[in-house]
């Protein structure tokens, strides 16, 4: 890519640019941490926020490019190695609240965003990776794009927005994909509404060429308009989108409204009986997941219905600093990336274990509305 401008250095967690165009300059923001498949850390989303907001108000800025080094992936979720750090040592006290505030509001953000922002979810977008997709107004799916939830996988559940977004999918898609972290491609990601457009993934440079040829004006809508078009012209191009999963397999999944409880919703998914690897792996994945997240997932999903977007993230905040009290979810990160033994020891061995009181207690707020630390999220 030529035309660039480093605006900070080039080992810095996140990596930004700027390249002119016909009329006006792109913003270029790059997760860099390629060895984890840049998980996102607290030093990146200490600067993309300030960043973000700074090419907000800048206007020979037209628009945002927010991409990951490396061909692997986007972003393969948050830092929670970090998060197990401080849940192990209580040290520091405020982190796990301090990480998903500042999380929170960066995804917030990016919703909110009023010039474009292209998103290339190229490789693995996973966890907290999707939150900053989920928002974006122009997300882009490659062949290579392999999307997921796995919070149940490590005692969390689908945070980042995912009370939100889930509701935006076709019925009962978002509950199963929160109890199964069924992993999702290309065509997925479309017909589940977390992407817009197709691309191959040697396509960047192209589209990266007809963005820079572009005369971007000062209007964002207009601007908007300009990006689609040219993203609808390489959809054109691209060939045919990788054959999904959700969509065949949904029948199956919309059987789920049939169920009152949730027992039976997982009983129900366990006991289908199919030689589709896709299902039987999330079968699999439910079999050895978190009981509490399972909890945590439908009753998410039943509190959050019709809630604003700020409403959303309030009682994420108030849910994943709870997460960090109980002990499932530092188990769970134990289990999968510290020791990486694959065998976490959950408290609540099954969902009868887990009481009303506890369940209750993840969605009773911890602060008033003067005192909330996403009281700052006006829009929704």
């Amino acid at each position: 890519m030529s035309n660039l401008t480093l605006l900070n250095h080039q080992d810095a967690p996140v990596v930004f640019e700027t390249a002119e165009a016909a009329s006006g300059l792109i913003a270029i923001a790059t997760l860099n941490a390629p060895k984890s498949l840049n998980a996102l850390n607290y030093d990146m989303i200490q600067l993309l926020e300030p960043q973000l907001r700074k090419w907000a108000d800048d206007d020979s800025v037209a628009m945002v490019i927010l991409k990951g080094a490396g061909e692997k992936a986007f972003c393969a979720g948050g830092d929670v190695v970090s998060l197990h750090k401080a849940m192990s040592t209580g040290e520091p006290a405020s982190y796990i609240e301090d990480f998903f505030t500042l999380e929170y509001k960066l995804d917030y953000l990016i919703h909110c965003y009023e010039k474009p922002i292209m998103l290339w979810g190229n490789g693995i977008v996973m966890g907290g990776g999707l939150g900053l997709m989920a928002g974006a107004s122009h997300r882009v799916v490659t062949d290579t794009s392999r999307i997921a939830m796995p919070e149940l996988t490590i005692g969390l559940y689908p945070d980042v927005g995912g009370s939100y977004f889930l509701h935006k999918m076709p019925d009962q898609v978002g509950l199963f994909l929160g109890l199964t972290a069924a992993s999702m491609n290309a065509e997925d990601a479309l017909f589940v509404n977390l992407a817009d457009h197709y691309a191959t993934a040697d396509k960047f440079d192209a589209i990266f060429s007809a963005i820079t040829a572009e005369k971007w004006g000062k209007t964002a809508s207009l601007n908007h308009e300009k990006l689609t078009q040219i993203l609808v012209s390489i959809d054109n191009i691209s060939g045919r989108v990788p054959k999904g999963n959700v969509k065949a397999n949904l029948a199956a999944i919309q059987k789920l409204a049939e169920f009152e409880t949730l027992e039976d919703k997982i009983d129900y998914i366990q006991a289908i009986d199919t030689e589709d690897k896709w299902l039987s792996r999330a079968q699999k994945s439910l079999a050895h997941g978190c009981p509490l997240s399972c909890a945590l997932v439908e009753r998410q999903l039943a509190t959050s219905k019709g809630k604003t977007l700020a409403e959303c993230f309030k009682m994420e905040l108030g849910m994943s600093v709870r997460c960090g009290e109980v002990g499932e979810f530092q188990e769970g990160v134990r289990a999968l990336l510290i020791d990486k033994d694959g065998a976490p020891n959950w408290q609540f061995k099954s969902l009868s274990d887990i009481e009303p009181d506890l369940l209750e207690s993840f969605f009773t707020s911890r602060w008033d509305e003067q005192t909330h630390p996403l009281n700052v999220l006006t829009k929704g």
